[in-house]
C-alpha cells in the first residue's frame, strides 16, 4: 500500500478496504496518451484556428464543443485563406477527423455551404467530418427573433452576430429545441416547424411587429437540407470515447473565449454557451479525467468586438495602428475589433477557470513597431489595488488599470521560428508574461501563415506521434 495512505488509516481505520481497493484500481489502469482542450483565453479572435491547424498534426480527431457559426476561425496554409465557422480546423489536415460535438448549435444551410467550399478546395470531407445527433439545430425563426431583439427600440444591445445562436440555445434550454437526430425525422420535423413557427410568429409580431414565416416553405427547404445531413450525422460521445480508449489523440477545440462564456464571462455581454475547458465535457459526452491538459491562446494584445467592458481598450492614433496591423477585423461579420493592451489579470483569471497549464501567445510581430508596450497587472478600484475579477459591469465601469512598461524591441519578428532568434527585448516580454499569467509558455505565433510558428523546445515531446 502506497506509504502516503497510511497516516489516513490511523485516523479512519474504517477505510482501509476501501483504501486498499482505489489503490489497486489506480494501478492497474494504463496510461492514457495525451488530449487536450485549446481555448481562447481572452473575448475570442485570439487566432485559435491556426493554432489547432498547427497542432492538429499531433491529433488523431479534432472535436468542436460549442458555439455555432458565429465562431470564425481563419487559417492560412501556404498563403490560401480558409475560413471555417462551423467545421472544426483540424478538418484542413490530412488523416484528421472532425467532430462537431454535442454543444454546438448547428444551422445546417451554413454546415452544407461550409462543406461545399471546402470540397471546392479540394479538402476531404466526407468520411472525414462527423456531426453529434444530439446537437441543436438553428432554423430561421431564431435569427427572425434575435435580429428583430437587437434592434429593438430601448432594447439594451449585447452586440451579437445576429444569427440565432442565442435563441437556439434559448429553445435548447427551455427544452423546446430541435436536435439534429429529430432533423432526420421527417414527420417529427414537420410538426416540430409548424408548432414553433406558429409560436414564434406570434411572439414576433407582438413583440416587434416582424412578419411571419411560412413554415411550409421551412419545412421543405430543411427535410431537403437534412438529407445532406444525414451521411454526416452519428453519436460522436460513443466515437471520440472509443477513439481514447483505443490510444487515439483528440484535441477539443473551444469558440469564441473564455471571456464569453455564459457563466465566467463578462455578462450579459456574453455568448450563449459554455466556452471555458468544462464545455469541452458537456459539449462532447468526453468525461474530465479523459482530458490531458488544457491549453490557452492569448494575443499579445487585447481584442474584443461588440458591447462589453474592456478595461484596457485604447482609443485614436495607437488603437487604429494596433488595429491596422493585427488586421483585426471579424472573420464572420467584417466588424472591427476594440484594441487594448494585455490584461494579466484578466488572463490570470481565465487560466484559473480552465486549469490552463500552455499558454500560446500568437501576434507578436504585431507590436514590433512599438516603442513602448504597456502591460496591465493590476487594478485600481475605489481606491484600492486589486487583481480580483469584477462581477458585474459596474464593477469593471469602476477600473482604473495599473500599467507596467516594457520597452518595445523595434524590430521585425513576423516569421522567426525559433525562440532563440528572437530579439532580447521580444524574449524579456514574453517571459514577463509567463511569469505574471501563471502558465507556460508553448508556441508563438509570428504571422498567420502555418509555418510562421515557434515551438519552445519540450513541448512537442508531450503528444506522441500519431498512428
Amino acid at each position: 500500500m502506497d506509504a502516503c495512505l497510511e497516516p489516513l488509516l490511523d485516523t479512519f481505520p474504517d477505510l482501509s478496504g476501501a483504501i486498499f481497493l482505489v489503490s489497486k484500481t489506480e494501478s492497474s489502469v494504463s496510461p492514457q496518451r495525451p488530449s487536450a482542450v485549446i481555448l481562447g483565453a481572452q473575448w475570442g479572435d485570439e487566432g485559435k484556428g491556426k493554432i489547432v491547424d498547427v497542432l492538429s498534426e499531433k491529433f488523431n480527431i479534432v472535436a468542436r464543443y460549442a458555439g455555432g457559426h458565429n465562431a470564425g476561425h481563419t487559417v492560412i496554409i501556404d498563403g490560401q485563406k480558409f475560413v471555417l465557422q462551423l467545421i472544426p480546423c483540424g478538418v484542413l489536415r490530412p488523416g484528421c477527423t472532425g467532430v462537431i460535438g454535442n454543444g454546438v448549435v448547428l444551422d445546417p444551410m451554413a454546415f452544407l455551404s461550409e462543406v461545399q467550399k471546402l470540397r471546392a478546395a479540394g479538402v476531404h470531407v466526407d468520411g472525414n467530418l462527423f456531426i453529434s445527433n444530439r446537437a441543436q439545430v438553428i432554423l430561421p425563426y431564431h435569427r427572425m427573433i434575435e435580429l428583430a431583439a437587437e434592434t429593438a427600440p430601448g432594447r439594451q444591445t449585447i452586440g451579437t452576430t445576429r444569427r440565432g445562436i442565442g435563441p437556439a440555445y434559448e429553445d435548447k434550454i427551455h427544452r423546446n429545441g430541435l436536435r439534429v437526430v429529430d432533423l432526420l425525422n421527417t414527420s417529427l420535423l414537420r410538426t416540430h416547424i409548424n408548432n414553433a413557427c406558429h409560436e414564434k410568429n406570434t411572439i414576433a409580431h407582438a413583440l416587434f411587429g416582424t412578419e411571419p414565416l411560412d413554415p411550409k416553405q421551412m419545412y421543405e427547404e430543411y427535410a431537403r437540407a437534412a438529407e445532406q445531413i444525414a451521411p454526416f450525422v452519428t453519436d460522436t460521445a460513443y466515437l471520440l470515447n472509443d477513439a481514447l480508449s483505443a490510444g487515439q489523440n483528440v484535441m477539443f477545440e473551444g469558440a469564441q473565449g473564455a471571456l464569453l462564456d455564459i457563466d465566467h464571462g463578462t455578462y450579459p455581454f456574453v455568448t450563449s454557451s459554455s466556452s471555458t475547458a468544462g464545455g469541452a465535457v458537456t459539449g462532447t459526452g468526453v468525461g474530465p479525467s479523459r482530458i490531458g491538459t488544457v491549453i490557452g491562446v492569448t494575443k499579445a494584445y487585447v481584442t474584443r468586438v461588440g458591447e462589453g467592458p474592456f478595461p484596457t481598450e485604447i482609443e485614436g492614433e495607437l488603437a487604429e495602428r494596433l488595429r491596422a496591423r493585427g488586421m483585426e477585423y471579424g472573420a464572420v461579420t467584417g466588424r472591427p475589433r476594440r484594441c487594448g493592451w494585455l490584461d494579466i489579470p484578466l488572463l490570470r483569471y481565465s487560466n484559473m477557470i480552465n486549469s490552463t497549464e500552455w499558454l500560446v501567445v500568437t501576434k507578436m510581430d504585431v507590436l514590433d513597431e512599438f516603442d513602448e508596450i504597456p502591460v496591465c497587472t493590476a487594478y485600481e478600484i475605489d481606491g484600492k489595488v486589486t487583481s480580483v475579477i469584477p462581477a458585474d459591469v459596474r464593477g469593471f465601469k469602476s477600473i482604473h488599470p495599473i500599467y507596467t512598461k516594457l520597452k518595445g524591441w523595434k524590430c521585425s519578428t513576423e516569421g522567426i521560428t525559433e525562440y532563440d532568434q528572437l530579439p532580447r527585448l521580444a524574449r524579456e516580454y514574453l517571459e514577463f508574461l509567463e511569469r505574471e499569467s501563471s502558465a507556460k509558455i508553448c508556441i508563438i505565433s509570428t504571422g498567420p501563415d502555418r509555418g510562421q510558428t515557434i515551438t519552445k523546445p519540450g513541448f512537442d515531446e508531450l503528444f506522441a506521434i500519431k498512428d
